[in-house]
């Protein structure tokens, strides 16, 4: 019996080291299941990055997105700003907003209507990269209706904003604009400019020039606190002063301003030939010497 038992014992012994040793060569030939568990999520973080970019990719090329909108001269366009100075329209297709923005042609004296919506499906996916996001601007640190190259087009032009709008609900306008210069060339009419405390030299409105102390016209004539969570902005003004009095005396400066630049051009050029002849001369006589 004692001998059965040893010869059972030796025996199984024998089964335990084959088996061990089977083990140790199938743990080497393959891995554990924690470590599958590490490579799968190795490679899936490897491929991540390229799977999110090509789903990204084909995403944005299935969307119809609105075109972006460029202010050429002639153009009114509502210049903006957000409160983080974020979300902007410069007029430009560089600019958040630039999408389906309106931006009218000044043909004349009439009523115009300048707008931006930072809830197009490209503003939207330009920011959080869903064209249906609703992401929704906050505060306003500048706003201003600008005719590009308005000086020059129409410098008797007048500007006079008859209504603001944000969502489709109106803003309360505190005091009245005016219309002065930007830079020679832009004509503006401000809507919140915190940077202007005091009337331009050319400040006028339809009845003339406007001087003195802010007070009936300003250039921040709405309360910045008002615009809160926002996505459209429309701005609805007069224009006057378009007339062919106006476009005359545009087109008078226009030339002067012409006749200014062949002016300088001779003169530069004049000056290069008066030296060159000054070089030449100098040359002779040193040659001869």
């Amino acid at each position: 019996m004692n001998k059965k038992l040893f010869a059972a014992l030796a025996a199984s012994s024998v089964l335990l080291a084959v088996c061990t040793a089977c083990g140790e060569s199938s743990s080497q030939a393959e891995p554990s299941v924690a470590e599958t568990t590490a490579a799968e999520s190795s490679a899936a973080e490897t491929t991540a990055p390229e799977s999110s970019a090509a789903a990204e990719s084909v995403a944005a090329e299935d969307i119809e997105f609105e075109e972006p909108v460029v202010a050429e001269d002639g153009h009114a366009f509502l210049y903006i700003n957000d409160g983080q100075f974020y979300v902007s329209y410069d007029g430009t297709a560089n600019s958040l907003m630039t999408y389906a923005a309106g931006v009218p042609e000044i043909t004349g004296d009439g009523t115009y209507t300048v707008s931006v919506d930072a809830g197009t499906k490209g503003c939207q996916f330009d920011i959080g990269g869903d064209a249906n996001g609703d992401y929704r601007c906050d505060g306003l640190s500048f706003a201003a209706v600008i005719v590009k190259g308005g000086t020059t087009l129409y410098p008797n032009m007048c500007i006079e904003i008859k209504e603001i709008r944000m969502d489709g609900k109106p803003i309360t306008m505190n005091a009245k604009n005016y219309t002065s210069s930007d830079d020679g060339k832009e004509m503006r009419a401000n809507i919140y400019n915190q940077w202007v405390n005091n009337f331009p030299d050319d400040a006028h409105t339809a009845d003339g020039a406007v001087t003195g102390d802010f007070g009936e016209y300003s250039s921040q004539i709405v309360d910045p606190a008002d615009f809160k969570k926002w996505q459209k902005i429309e701005v609805d003004f007069e224009v006057t002063g378009t007339d062919a009095a106006g476009a005359a005396a545009g087109e008078e400066k226009k030339d002067a301003a012409a006749e200014e630049s062949e002016a300088a051009a001779e003169s530069s050029e004049a000056a290069a030939e008066s030296d060159a002849a000054a070089e030449s001369s100098a040359a002779a006589e040193s040659s001869e010497g």
